[in-house]
């Protein structure tokens, strides 16, 4: 990984932190590969909820692209990546 994406990614987990209000993670408490939601970081469905309204509020990313790439929430790593190359295509 690039220190660009490591970058993105730590400054992500950050945002995530701070939206979702896990006061007890710190950004290196994320493993990049994860599982965000069941096992893993254990998020559940009102957690998406309110990441795809980060997405939209924070990186202006619309819902329409999010419910097109579901796979995006598999892992930190993936959601990281594709906020980023969202981000990139500007």
């Amino acid at each position: 990984m690039d220190e660009k994406t490591a970058a993105f990614r730590l400054e992500f987990k950050k945002n995530l932190i701070d939206w979702l209000q896990l006061e007890d993670k710190q950004p290196e408490d994320i493993k990049d590969e994860e599982a965000l939601f069941g096992e893993g970081l254990g998020l559940d469905s009102l957690d998406a909820v309110e990441i795809v309204i980060m997405l939209q509020r924070k990186y202006s990313i619309p819902q329409s692209e999010v419910d097109r790439n579901r796979a995006i929430f598999a892992t930190l790593a993936s959601l990281s990546d594709f906020v980023q190359s969202k981000l990139a295509e500007r």
